[in-house]
């Protein structure tokens, strides 16, 4: 997991051979008027999911992992609160190969959460169990999927 300021994203991109791509497209974007959904970088190997998250408790959110792509989240308008949990600390989970995730119930909390502000970005691993969009308030975040 990866936690740092949008300013410095481009010293990520040795990380893996798809960065490069989503990494243009976050520094070329007008990160707040994508509209919501897919929107097309490169195909299934980097695509941006733009969503509206509804306000969520810690108590509400699940811990999910991903077994083919890497997440660059970033929270767009306004702070946003994630657990985390390293996958290895976590029981066998449920993958759903269709959609390249495993949801953990709302019995099982992060072992740890931290605020991301929207002038931020977290980088999630397949090693990383993470639970994002806490907020006491809806805001709009952007997810980056890149192909491992």
């Amino acid at each position: 997991m990866i936690l740092d300021s949008l300013k410095n994203l481009k010293a990520y991109e040795a990380l893996n051979p798809n960065f490069a791509k989503a990494i243009e497209f976050i520094q070329n974007s007008d990160l707040k008027s994508l509209p919501l959904g897919r929107n097309e970088i490169c195909g299934d190997i980097v695509y941006a999911n733009v969503m509206e998250v509804q306000p969520k408790a810690k108590e509400e959110a699940k811990l999910e992992i991903h077994r083919r792509y890497i997440d660059i989240q970033i929270p767009i308008s306004g702070d946003e609160v994630m657990g985390y949990t390293p996958l290895d600390e976590l029981p066998e989970p449920a993958y759903v190969e269709a959609d390249d995730a495993a949801l953990y119930g709302t019995e099982l909390a992060a072992r740890d959460y931290f605020n991301v502000k929207n002038d931020q970005f977290v980088v999630f691993f397949p090693q990383d169990g993470h639970a994002p969009a806490i907020t006491p308030v809806a805001l709009k975040k952007i997810v980056v999927k890149v192909a491992i």
